[in-house]
């Protein structure tokens, strides 16, 4: 490399607001392609590595050559007719399709990440092209301006260039043969990739006749010497007869390189030799080297895809276009990707439980004003992968009907990061290797904990400055900043667009800082001086004192030295000594979990999956005022996460990306997190709260950690937690994980329907008294109460269903239930929209029950003959002794039946009025408090006409007694408020 190119080479050292771009570009239209879907971003990497490894294609014997050479067009004469000939009858054969086939089949298998969204998401359903804008070296190395998004959307524009233009001839007609496709990590070069080989499989690639696609990754792993024959034949066993003809061909021919930053390449000829026979074994790199000099198949097509820091590596002399991938620049880009993601059939991936449409649009319709309002979210979404993570995120929120094992929010960003990051190594040229998520743990996740603990989203300047630049003390240190700067910075944050704090940078998605930071203290790293220095002191003394331990041992047999080996052994105690006191680093994570899990300043916040929600689809209502003070930043999902990033299946994805948490290690966390997480939990918490604790126990995945929580649960109260069927199978999940006995269940006004109770009918069985109140359940969630409490294994013994719309179709059902069941004692349908029908099918049921007490059919519209049909039932029930009746419509006639009732006669009380012939009713105040209760949930005016009618009926009582003490009674019922 020339003296002038080692200098472009190295960018300068600026500010952090001065990032070389990668996303930046102006606001444009830009093509869309609805044919090929893959996981978004380079969510596809590591399948196309699986890809590059495994596949073996084959291809008949033959083959036809293309014309090409290096960047200036040259039209070389084709070769004797009849090689030519030959060619075209194996190119008119079915070789290249059968290779096409093979190609596709490989290129088009999805991850298990995308196989959550149905069957409907194959790689040839939907795709949406990010932007891709035509670059320089020139505009690569110079400075970029202060990071911020306006600079990115008011930036002047380049030129934009679609994927199967990138080999037209460049502005001097030349024709372009190298082609270097860069971008920052989540931008989507893999993707691209993927597409461009199923676009050729599938025809929509004219311009090439074949297309050889390498992983540099898997090159970079072998270091033997190899032909370029034998490594496209030992890839693609079936091109073996296409290899040898292939430079004396017209074939038209595409190598495909990605991730060349895996690659250490050197381009002098003291490194790297010339080689111009595809028959010569020379290393890997060699090959590449000589494919991009144009020494080796010079009329063979290249395109590369690398991160920017990898750019410099090719000399600009070899390259005939380069390309950056803006990721998603236009918002309208990003709409039409949450439409295509969200609005496919079969979403949900259950059969007969797939939401409607109308949920799906307005799902997108939510998401669509969010985007328009230019949030946050909008400045995330730049990047094709984080609009995979929150489609992803939403697909577990709204179309989650059960969660299996493996289904936990952690998982989600632990297998996000996976995508992104598996097998990364931030600078293959640094001789330590560092994985990137570990160098990314250790300085952005110190970051983000540090944000955590003063309660900090925003980040300046100084503050990078502190995190990433304090501990820098060699040249291999800030070469790796350096690389993360321009490779990984954006990925993980961007510039704030809150009015005022342009220059401040925010963690791209909030929930991100969050999971950092968790990793972060998992990891161990949350090290004081001392303990750093006692950790590396010990593994010294540990090395050296074995080894001269033995040495003295010789010695000492021979030599009266015997207090040398006392000596060393004293040694030996140091590191035995440290390891028990950083076993106290276990009890702190452990703390650190149980205090920010259960803070009492979050008590009464909304529970983390209701604040995902909303940082997703946004908060609908007035745009807060400028001058307001915002509101104090909450991360309750860091303790959360902690607990999920302990799980096994989470710890084994996260060992792959460099981050390595020991079985020992998570084990000691858990047994530390008994004495603190359980005892904390055991304290009544408010719903939301609990709501949060039941969570962290599903994310954790510890079945026995879990079962010993909850056996110390014995009522659980949900009252106005909206759950969703993701909370109820969250729910159910870890209730499952025991067999005891629930006390009391409250879901009261928690939006319950039948899906809801079906996912918890294993925890409702188990349920003494339950509360389901104000849920709007109808007649199909009657149909699921009827199933559980004719279940043999039941055992609620109180039920109630107050303000629900149960109708006379629920009344049946719930009448069936009553004659089988054995456990309920107390039912409750007031304000459930029975009427006369829905009261005579269970007047006509009741009698074949014997356990029920209390029966309260009270504001249900019951007329006297419905009532007193009751009633005369009630009287004949071995166990029924309290019938409640008040808000009905009963007439004069009626009252003066209900009067006639004697307990120690009729075995029956009915609670109808606030008297009780000429006396004040024993049930006056249970019947004034039940109306209290449910006031802000009833007709207004309704409950005025019944309130007259009962302040009518005192005032007439009153007025029929003469006894003094009888009439204060009444007096003192008629001055009661409600």
């Amino acid at each position: 490399m020339s003296r002038a190119m080692q200098c472009q080479s190295c960018l300068p050292w600026g500010s952090w607001a001065q990032l070389p771009r990668s996303l930046a570009g102006s606001r444009g239209t830009r093509s869309v392609s609805v044919r090929a879907a893959a996981v978004p971003g380079p969510a596809g990497r590591c399948f196309l590595r699986k890809i590059l490894r495994t596949s073996s294609i084959s291809l008949p014997r033959g083959c036809v050559r293309y014309q090409g050479g290096s960047q200036q067009n040259s039209a070389q004469p084709g070769s004797s007719g009849h090689a030519q000939s030959q060619l075209r009858n194996v190119a008119s054969s079915g070789a290249i399709k059968k290779h096409q086939k093979s190609l596709s089949a490989w290129f088009s298998h999805q991850p298990n990440e995308e196989r959550q969204f149905g069957p409907s998401f194959s790689l040839d359903a939907v795709h949406v092209d990010p932007v891709i804008r035509e670059s320089s070296l020139e505009e690569i190395l110079k400075p970029s301006p202060d990071l911020t998004i306006q600079n990115q959307l008011q930036q002047p524009s380049r030129r934009v260039i679609s994927l199967h233009n990138l080999f037209d001839t460049d502005a001097c007609g030349r024709q372009v043969k190298n082609v270097v496709l860069y971008g920052t990590v989540g931008t989507g070069k893999s993707t691209l990739i993927k597409k461009m080989v199923v676009d050729w499989c599938h025809g929509r690639l004219p311009r090439f006749e074949l297309v050889i696609p390498f992983s540099c990754e898997d090159l970079s792993h072998s270091h033997a010497h190899i032909s370029l024959r034998r490594l496209i034949t030992k890839k693609y066993q079936h091109l073996r007869d296409v290899v040898p003809v292939l430079e004396a061909s017209n074939l038209k021919v595409l190598f495909i390189l990605n991730g060349l930053e895996r690659l250490n390449l050197d381009f002098r000829l003291a490194g790297t030799e010339l080689c111009c026979d595809p028959n010569e074994p020379v290393p890997p790199s060699a090959i590449v080297v000589n494919l991009l000099r144009k020494y080796l198949l010079p009329e063979a097509s290249i395109i590369v895809t690398t991160r920017p820091s990898a750019v410099r590596r090719i000399p600009g002399k070899y390259v005939g276009r380069y390309a950056e991938i803006c990721g998603f620049s236009d918002t309208n880009l990003q709409k039409l990707y949450f439409q295509m993601r969200l609005s496919q059939p079969g979403c949900t991936g259950e059969k007969g439980q797939d939401c409607s449409s109308a949920e799906q649009e307005n799902l997108v319709e939510m998401l669509s004003r969010n985007l328009e309002r230019h949030n946050q979210i909008t400045a995330a979404c730049f990047l094709p992968s984080y609009c995979w993570l929150v489609c992803t995120t939403l697909h577990f929120l709204y179309f989650t009907r059960t969660v299996p094992p493996s289904q936990t929010l952690t998982g989600i960003y632990t297998s996000f990061l996976r995508l992104n990051f598996s097998g990364e190594v931030l600078d293959s040229t640094d001789p330590t290797h560092i994985s990137m998520m570990k160098y990314v743990a250790k300085t952005v996740g110190k970051l983000a904990y540090e944000g955590v603990m003063s309660r900090k989203t925003c980040f300046s300047e100084e503050d990078l400055q502190q995190c990433f630049e304090v501990e820098m003390k060699t040249e291999s240190e800030l070469n790796l900043l350096e690389v993360f700067r321009s490779d990984v910075f954006r990925f993980f944050l961007s510039p704030c667009v809150q009015p005022g704090k342009e220059h401040t940078f925010v963690f791209t998605i909030p929930a991100m800082q969050e999971y950092l930071a968790a990793l972060y203290v998992v990891l161990g790293e949350k090290k004081t001086l001392a303990q750093r220095v006692g950790q590396e002191l010990s593994e010294v003394i540990g090395k050296v004192s074995e080894d001269v331990a033995v040495v003295v041992n010789i010695i000492s047999k021979v030599l009266p030295l015997r207090f040398l080996p006392v000596l060393f052994n004293l040694l030996k105690i140091f590191p035995r000594y440290f390891s028990r006191v950083s076993g106290k680093d276990k009890d702190a994570i452990a703390h650190t979990m149980a205090e920010e899990l259960f803070k009492e300043e979050d008590y009464y916040n909304d529970d983390v999956l209701d604040q995902i929600n909303s940082s997703i689809l946004g908060v609908e209502g007035p745009v807060r005022h400028p001058d307001e003070a915002p509101d104090d930043e909450v991360f309750e999902l860091f303790p959360i996460f902690m607990g999920g990033i302990l799980s096994r299946r989470n710890r084994a994805i996260l060992e792959q990306l460099g981050c390595s948490i020991k079985n020992l290690a998570a084990f000691e966390i858990a047994k530390a997190m008994k004495k603190t997480v359980i005892r904390k939990g055991r304290k009544g918490l408010p719903p939301s709260e609990l709501m949060d604790y039941l969570f962290f126990l599903h994310e954790f995945q510890n079945e026995r950690f879990t079962a010993e929580a909850i056996r110390s649960l014995r009522a659980v109260n949900l009252s106005s937690v909206k759950m969703t069927p993701l909370k109820c199978s969250v729910l159910a999940s870890v209730m499952s994980t025991t067999c005891h006995e629930v006390e009391e269940l409250k879901l009261t006004s928690c939006n319950l329907d039948s899906g809801g109770l079906r996912t918890l009918f294993p925890v409702l069985l188990r349920c003494k008294a339950l509360h389901l109140q104000l849920n709007s359940l109808g007649s199909d969630a009657c149909k699921e109460i009827r199933d559980l409490l004719l279940h043999d294994k039941c055992v609620v013994s109180s039920l109630r269903l107050t303000n629900n719309p149960v109708g006379e179709q629920g009344a049946r059902y719930l009448a069936e239930a009553l004659a089988g069941n054995r456990s309920l004692t107390q039912l409750s349908l007031l304000h459930t929209a029975l009427g006369d029908p829905g009261a005579e099918a269970i007047a006509q049921h009741l009698a074949e029950n014997q356990h029920l007490q209390e029966l309260n059919l009270g504001y249900n519209s019951l007329t006297d003959a419905a009532a007193l049909r009751v009633v005369e039932v009630a009287k004949r029930h071995e166990t029924l002794d309290k019938v409640h009746l008040y808000f009905n419509d009963i007439s004069e006639d009626g009252k003066r039946a209900f009067d006639s009732l004697r307990m120690d006669r009729d075995g029956v009380r009915a609670l109808v009025f606030l008297t009780a012939g000429t006396d004040v009713s024993d049930y006056w105040s249970h019947i004034l408090n039940v109306v209290q209760r449910n006031l802000p949930f009833w007709d207004r005016e309704r409950v005025r006409q019944h309130l007259a009618l009962l302040l009518q009926d005192l005032e007439s009582s009153r007025s029929q007694t003469a006894n003094p003490w009888r009439k204060a009674k009444f007096l003192r019922v008629e001055s009661e408020k409600i």
